[in-house]
């Protein structure tokens, strides 16, 4: 008789223990599906926040970068603009060394968030030449244009030349690509040339 008791007792801890087994599953199954349910909206919200973080992220990196300019002793960061898009750095403007142009990449590239960076900075002119600096750009200009007055090819009429610490800027309005690639030639063989900006419009 005994027996059959402990039996009936163990069958009967068995059963509740799948009840309470199967019941639990069944919780599960729910807060699973609840569970899911969150995750999907809150990958939702994630990713409309990493839209808005990207944009975030852009403007602090250039902050950050700003920031890791001026604490640098030997780079002059006044003179530097710094533009973020998609984690890239451009940076431009003028140094005064190619040594600090090296320098402002590095510590740029540094920054944490930043994938790589783009130099587009120029060297000014060594102290000497800085002296001498608008007479020089005045000649060179100068230069430029009988230059391009004597070009059979070039319109030099149409053509506007400006120079500024050594960069030429040529604005005007020319009758073929033709035209303008020689006028940009002539140009950049002109001592005291750095960089030619060609803005040159064909009609």
């Amino acid at each position: 008789m005994m027996t059959t008791q402990k039996m009936s007792k163990t069958l009967l801890a068995m059963m509740l223990g799948t009840a309470l087994m199967s019941g639990s599953a069944l919780a599960e199954t729910t807060m699973d599906k609840t569970q899911s349910a969150a995750d999907s909206a809150g990958q939702k919200v994630d990713s409309s926040m990493n839209k808005v973080g990207n944009f975030m992220d852009d403007s602090s990196i250039t902050a950050k970068v700003k920031a890791a300019l001026v604490d640098h002793d030997s780079i002059k960061s006044t003179d530097i603009s710094v533009k973020t898009d998609d984690k890239v750095v451009t940076l431009s403007g003028f140094v005064e060394s190619q040594d600090q142009a090296e320098a402002a990449v590095k510590v740029a590239k540094s920054v944490e968030g930043v994938s790589s960076v783009s130099d587009k900075l120029h060297v000014r002119d060594s102290k000497s030449q800085d002296m001498k600096g608008y007479a020089g750009d005045t000649a060179t200009t100068s230069e430029i244009k009988a230059k391009l007055l004597a070009d059979d090819i070039v319109p030099s009429r149409n053509v506007k030349v400006e120079t500024t610490d050594g960069v030429v800027q040529l604005s005007g309005t020319v009758e073929s690509q033709a035209q303008s690639d020689r006028a940009e030639s002539i140009t950049k063989a002109v001592d005291g040339v750095k960089s030619v900006k060609n803005d040159l419009k064909v009609k």
